[in-house]
């Protein structure tokens, strides 16, 4: 074959570029890959993990308390017999339910208000801004607690009430975003132009601050793993059988005592790691949509 041909064929539609992963690699650096690998095996788990679990998360054996690791049992088990690996992997579905919650309503009911308190400012800003500042004054974690013991203990009730707690901070800078948009002049030019305000902040405003609204979900998210599991650790979150890394640490406690450590250290490992690196891509991935905007 020629190699004129060669180079057509290599550039022709549908052809993935040679060097488009490695691209990806230089950006993300050896740090981004490991952290998309744990973030992408955590997400897997989540969703098939159901599937992959060699034991039922939620069943254990008398006779098995405490084994250490094993070809039957990977990370070996815990108080009660069950298998600890099984627990993990099951665990990062409810590990992760729960903050995908708490970010998608913060970032909407977030959104929300920040772009209405900047489109109509004077009384409505004000409003608004006395609201959040009611909000801020409860401590995210003792709001959510209050909620709880209203409620009643559980993923979905915990969720919603850390939701409540985390939108006065997104709101905030959402709203510094929007309102540095709000004075530009392409803004002007479009009201000169006749059109309404909720068409403006749709098509034009909410696009120029959805870089923030990412990083800002991307923190959260990681803030909501480690106070949903603090949750759980109270007793106010998941409740037992059911598998969870919070619950998994106080359920570790008595053990960890008793020289066997494995349960509350696997769990807490997985806390850290999935936090540690939802916040590296959640700052390289605002890091460059900031970049790009700034180029154009």
């Amino acid at each position: 074959m020629a190699a004129s041909e060669t180079a057509v064929l290599a550039t022709a539609p549908g052809t993935p570029a040679p060097g488009r992963l490695a691209s990806v690699r230089h950006r993300l650096g050896w740090i981004g890959m490991v952290c998309t690998g744990i973030v992408a095996v955590v997400v897997l788990a989540a969703l098939v993990g159901q599937f992959l679990v060699p034991y039922d998360p939620t069943v254990g054996s008398v006779v098995q308390r405490h084994l250490g690791s094993s070809a039957e049992h990977l990370l070996g088990t815990d108080q009660a017999g069950r298998d600890i690996f099984s627990r993990l992997i099951a665990g990062a579905r409810t590990s992760l339910v729960g903050p995908l919650i708490v970010v998608v309503a913060t970032a909407v009911a977030g959104s929300m208000l920040a772009l209405t308190a900047v489109w109509f400012g004077g009384r409505m800003d004000a409003f608004l801004g006395r609201v959040l500042d009611v909000l801020f004054a409860f401590p995210s974690l003792l709001l959510a607690i209050l909620g709880v013991a209203i409620f009643g203990p559980g993923l979905v009730t915990a969720s919603i009430a850390l939701a409540v707690a985390y939108i006065p901070y997104s709101a905030r800078v959402i709203r510094s975003v929007a309102l540095r948009e709000r004075n530009l002049p392409y803004v002007k030019a479009a009201e000169l132009q006749g059109i309404n305000g909720f068409t403006i902040t749709l098509r034009h405003i909410l696009p120029n601050v959805w870089t923030q609204i990412l990083t800002g979900s991307t923190i959260n998210f990681g803030y909501a793993i480690v106070d949903l599991a603090a949750l759980s650790f109270l007793g106010l979150g998941i409740q037992p059988p059911a598998a969870d890394w919070g619950l998994m640490i106080s359920n570790g406690q008595e053990s960890l005592q008793q020289g066997f450590p494995e349960q509350s250290l696997y769990a807490g490992l997985c806390i850290v790691a999935t936090v540690a690196a939802m916040a590296y891509l959640g700052e390289r991935l605002g890091g460059r949509a900031a970049a790009g905007r700034s180029k154009q």
